[in-house]
């Protein structure tokens, strides 16, 4: 079973990782296009050289091996996906192998966070123009929407939202999935140290405090404005509990 978690930056794409590698029946892996990525758009990210340096930089090496057996001969292969690191040249085919799942947060929240982490931020980097092109491929091969999880609710409900995703993707639902102890896990990408702080310190998915709207630049509104749509065409189909 190949589950590839499709998501955009600053979502809980980290901690939903987590909650699958605690299962005992399931490996991940994280961003495994980072690096082909990086060197196909020479783009400057925090710890670029020891991203290219941790990874292939041949997509279809990675894909070969996203379609391949899980590690460690586990029964759930788990890939933590980023949307944009999908650029166009990037063969899909080997997505057929995998049950293709979407995890989505609206995009002023993320345009607040990533903007701490990066000064400069587009479109394309916040991947939900690409994500909605994914999940619009994955409905027109499977003919039915594949399982959108927003991750808000997963947040005011981690129990009953893993619930439905796990009877969504066809696999029993775990207590393990609940809480995890706090630490660097190996499986983690290089550039933990850059993006990781806050999943680090969690041993589960933490109830959200409620937060005024986010306030963001005229460019930032500008670039939300644009994803919305992406974003609503999205949400429509997102999994209840």
């Amino acid at each position: 079973m190949r589950i590839a978690m499709w998501s955009g930056p600053r979502n809980i794409s980290t901690a939903m990782m987590r909650a699958f590698e605690n299962r005992p029946d399931t490996a991940v892996v994280d961003e495994p296009f980072y690096a082909a990525y990086l060197a196909q758009t020479g783009l400057d990210h925090p710890m670029r050289e020891e991203v290219l340096a941790s990874q292939p930089l041949d997509w279809r090496e990675v894909a070969s091996a996203m379609a391949g057996d899980a590690p460690g001969g586990c029964a759930v292969f788990y890939q933590k996906h980023m949307t944009h690191h999908m650029l166009p040249g990037f063969g899909l085919d080997w997505t057929r192998a995998c049950r293709n799942a979407f995890l989505i947060r609206e995009p002023e929240a993320v345009l607040a966070s990533y903007a701490v982490k990066r000064a400069e931020v587009t479109l394309d980097d916040i991947g939900l123009v690409r994500q909605h092109e994914l999940f619009t491929r994955e409905c027109d091969r499977l003919g039915a929407a594949p399982p959108v999880v927003l991750g808000a609710d997963v947040l005011a409900d981690p129990r009953g939202m893993l619930t439905a995703l796990c009877a969504a993707l066809a696999i029993p639902f775990r207590e393990e999935m609940l809480s995890w102890p706090a630490r660097r896990r190996d499986t983690d990408g290089v550039w933990a140290p850059a993006w990781y702080d806050a999943v680090e310190r969690s041993t589960g998915f933490e109830t959200p405090t409620p937060r005024p709207p986010p306030s963001l630049s005229d460019e930032l509104r500008r670039i939300a404005d644009q994803a919305r749509p992406h974003y609503e065409a999205l949400v429509a189909h997102k999994l209840h509990r």
